[in-house]
């Protein structure tokens, strides 16, 4: 089953002290285009988000965002032992300074000391940004498997419109092989009035310049070639609506040797049936050529 390009995802998880959200969306494009915004600090992350994507697309423009939010945790203290030398020094300095003033001091608690700015830091528990990356890797397992689902179920939705678009085309070629009978007994009508005007008119025709003339109008107006390709066409469509590779690409390319012998079944036909058919087989095509777009 085709796949479609157009697809959405998102998703949420978390491993202490970490929490973060996924985004995850694509639409149509030429190749593969994968745009991603993940933190830079998580080594290895985006080259395994990378890989995991190109591994299961062929094709689309890919957005990914990461929004990773990190939960604030008091972290490790420990005493700065060179401020807190220096903050006893200026202590005993003062209470010399105080005794010899005859000022008697209240003696200063640990607690007081602590609360020396400095003497005590705060250091912030470093993060294993492996384990972060596993972490994160995994879930996006997740997200992904969401995000191939949605394009599948597009891409099903395309298999139903395009299968009765070309259903549409094989029964407008099946009205132009019908139609073509009756214009070549119109075409023959025509053109013996034609010859007989020009006969009447002329005292002495060359039978070979005559040959060649008519054989030149009947390789002008013949489409038979034209309804021959139009159902290989047809049937070409139908094999790559049943693979399940991407095959958005040889669509597209069969929908310009569709529009190809459309016009010039229009350029040919000479008749008022086969030229509304042929327009007709032009609409439809256009249709289709715009879904195709959408195939991965």
């Amino acid at each position: 089953m085709i796949k479609s390009m157009t697809g959405f995802a998102s998703g949420t998880g978390e491993t202490a002290p970490f929490s973060w959200g996924w985004e995850l969306r694509s639409v149509n494009a030429k190749g593969l285009d994968l745009r991603l915004r993940v933190p830079d600090w998580i080594d290895g992350l985006e080259v395994g988000l990378r890989t995991a994507l190109t591994r299961a697309l062929g094709r689309g423009s890919v957005s990914l965002s990461l929004k990773l939010a990190r939960e604030e945790t008091a972290g490790a203290m420990a005493l700065n032992a060179g401020v807190l030398s220096s903050a006893l020094e200026a202590m005993r300095q003062i209470e010399e300074v105080a005794m010899a003033a005859g000022v008697s001091l209240t003696p200063a608690t640990a607690a007081e000391v602590l609360a020396i700015k400095g003497v005590v830091e705060t250091r912030a528990t470093e993060d294993d940004t492996a384990a972060l990356r596993t972490a994160l890797l995994a879930d996006f397992e997740t997200v992904l498997a969401q995000f191939l689902k949605m394009r599948a179920d597009e891409g099903r939705a395309l298999h139903v419109i395009l299968t009765r678009q070309v259903d549409h085309i094989s029964d407008l070629v099946a009205q132009a092989q019908a139609a073509t009978a009756a214009r070549r007994e119109e075409m023959e009508r025509a053109l013996r009035t034609a010859l007989d005007k020009v006969l009447a008119n002329v005292a002495e025709m060359d039978e070979a310049r005559l040959a060649q003339e008519l054989a030149l109008i009947v390789v002008k107006t013949d489409i038979t070639e034209e309804l021959d390709r139009l159902n290989a066409h047809v049937a070409a469509a139908r094999a790559l609506l049943g693979e399940t590779g991407p095959v958005g690409r040889k669509l597209d390319f069969l929908m310009q040797e569709f529009n190809r012998e459309a016009n010039t079944l229009c350029s040919k036909s000479q008749n008022a049936d086969l030229t509304r058919i042929g327009l007709e087989l032009k609409t439809v095509i256009d249709q289709m050529r715009e879904q195709v777009q959408n195939v991965e």
